[in-house]
């Protein structure tokens, strides 16, 4: 059987697809840590049969927007004194900077680095996103 210690001060993430823990493990740089994280892969799931989850022995920064974005499946706790003291759902951000970028090559941000690319969501149910500079749409693959 394999353990792993439980979470003092910290968070976990949870409920990412199987095989995506990799990916946000590395979106976070995780991989750079000085504090204990544990990177959990194919655990059992009632909710989605097998999942990745990430545990983080310390207390940083989430950019959720990003994680959103990756999965907005992903269920954050934070850990306090060992126990949860809030959860967090995620879902799609209704507007992003300076994570999608656009690809049209007419598109202000573009041609002046100095912009940012910033996108609004426009369908939810689609995933797609439209430039605010100029509705070139993007959408995000599940």
């Amino acid at each position: 059987m394999l353990v792993v210690e439980g979470v003092k001060n910290g968070i976990v993430i949870d409920h990412i697809k199987a095989g995506k823990g990799i990916e946000v493990f590395n979106l976070l740089n995780l991989g750079e840590a000085d504090f204990h994280v544990a990177l959990i892969i194919n655990a059992q799931s009632k909710r989605l049969g097998k999942k990745d989850m990430i545990k983080v022995d310390n207390v940083m920064d989430l950019n959720l927007d990003l994680l959103g974005l990756f999965d907005p499946n992903i269920t954050i706790n934070v850990i306090e004194n060992e126990k949860v003291t809030s959860k967090i759902n995620l879902k799609l951000p209704q507007r992003v900077k300076n994570i999608i970028k656009c690809k049209n090559p007419r598109c202000i941000t573009s041609i002046e680095p100095y912009i940012e690319n910033e996108f609004e969501l426009l369908d939810q149910e689609s995933c797609e996103y439209r430039c605010v500079y100029c509705d070139e749409i993007y959408k995000i693959e599940k």
